[in-house]
């Protein structure tokens, strides 16, 4: 059974992307080797934080945008095998394009 979440405020769900196994020379990284990754793509994301008065601000990202992320942001959860980050969107540091 698939389960369908939308976080809050202005947080998102993002689904990171992994690294490369093996190096341009052909060495094989393992598991255990690699970093965090620090970039991947958007699932959902919140309505947004409120501001002093109570208006929404609207987020700055979208479901579908690939963006890098601080190294150690977000909370890691994991949904019907996958692992997710849910991450606030000051945490989130640039949109990749193209």
């Amino acid at each position: 059974m698939a389960i369908s979440f939308k976080p809050l405020g202005d947080r998102t769900v993002i689904e990171p992307m992994e690294q490369e196994e093996t190096t341009p020379a052909g060495i094989v990284i393992p598991d255990t080797a690699k970093e965090k990754p620090q970039k991947g793509k958007i699932l959902s994301v919140g309505p947004g934080a409120r501001d002093e008065t109570g208006k929404r601000i609207p987020m700055d990202v979208k479901v579908g945008d690939t963006v890098l992320y601080a190294k150690y942001a977000g909370t890691e959860v994991k949904i019907d095998g996958k692992k997710l980050l849910i991450i606030k969107e000051s945490d989130i540091l640039a949109t990749v394009e193209g």
